[in-house]
């Protein structure tokens, strides 16, 4: 993908510089999103552009884009890098300043960058042919490294860095008192006798978007029961099926956890339900 857009030009990704003054890449002050289109469609466009505003919000960047606007430049990305299956990344960081100070000025333009990346297939409900994944298991240790001066998600590769030398492709996160947060870059989902449970929003995870659909879907459609609650890592290894969910991986079946099967190890029928479901109604979510 050679197309990108950066502070209103579209132009190629070779042409494309930030300042090293950009407080994104001094402190990380920013926010992104990523947002899955298949075939020029997007997955979740407004609560994602929704979560990406409360953010700037918080973190106070000032920008006055539009849902429009993000997603004219959306459309323009997918249309310049003609790809049917695509991520669209949006980053907004505070800006550059003349000099690096914790103190910033009001008066910085931010920084507003996108591209178009390559991504898979969006996935089809057939047990036979999804990709299943291993997970590890770690203590949330995240917010428990202060003494390093990381600019950056830190906690979060180092966990998935163990994960994967365990031979894993993620790595579940569990707090100190043995309960369930997320993974490195999913939320979490186990299924016992039918129901499906996920953990809180409880301030120890992200509010993760393709968890959100896919609740609200569930709940919709009704033939599934849905509950929000602690979930302990007890009942992670003990569950029926577990599942982990991103923009990226839409609905993933986890087969084994810390090198033990889940069930028979084998994916199971609830996912290919809910996976069905949400493939049917994931395109809902534009306006």
């Amino acid at each position: 993908m050679s197309q990108v857009f950066l502070n209103g030009e579209y132009l190629p990704m070779e042409e494309a510089k930030i300042s090293p003054m950009d407080r994104g890449f001094l402190f990380g002050e920013g926010i992104y999103e990523v947002i899955p289109s298949y075939s020029g469609k997007l997955v979740g466009f407004t609560p994602h552009v929704n979560r990406m505003t409360d953010g700037l919000r918080a973190i106070d960047i000032a920008l006055d884009y539009s849902h429009q606007q993000w997603r004219d430049i959306a459309a323009t990305l997918i249309e310049k890098n003609g790809g049917d299956n695509l991520g669209i990344y949006f980053h907004v960081s505070r800006g550059a300043d003349s000099k690096r100070s914790h103190i910033y000025s009001d008066n910085m333009s931010a920084t507003v960058f996108a591209y178009a990346f390559e991504i898979p297939p969006e996935p089809s409900a057939n047990r036979n042919n999804v990709k299943p994944y291993t997970v590890s298991t770690a203590q949330d240790l995240r917010w428990k490294r202060c003494h390093i001066k990381s600019t950056a998600l830190l906690g979060n590769v180092m966990h998935l860095q163990q994960g994967h030398k365990e031979g894993n492709g993620e790595t579940i996160l569990y707090n100190e008192r043995g309960e369930i947060t997320e993974g490195c870059a999913v939320n979490v989902f186990i299924v016992k006798n039918g129901r499906v449970i996920t953990p809180l929003l409880d301030g120890q995870i992200l509010p993760g978007i393709t968890r959100l659909l896919l609740l609200d879907i569930l709940r919709q459609d009704g033939t599934i029961l849905v509950e929000e609650r602690v979930v302990t890592l007890t009942e992670l290894r003990e569950a029926d099926e577990v599942w982990i969910t991103s923009s990226s991986k839409e609905i993933a079946p986890v087969v084994a956890v810390d090198g033990k099967l889940i069930g028979d190890g084998k994916v199971g029928e609830v996912w290919e339900k809910a996976q069905a479901l949400f493939t049917q109604n994931k395109y809902d979510y534009i306006k």
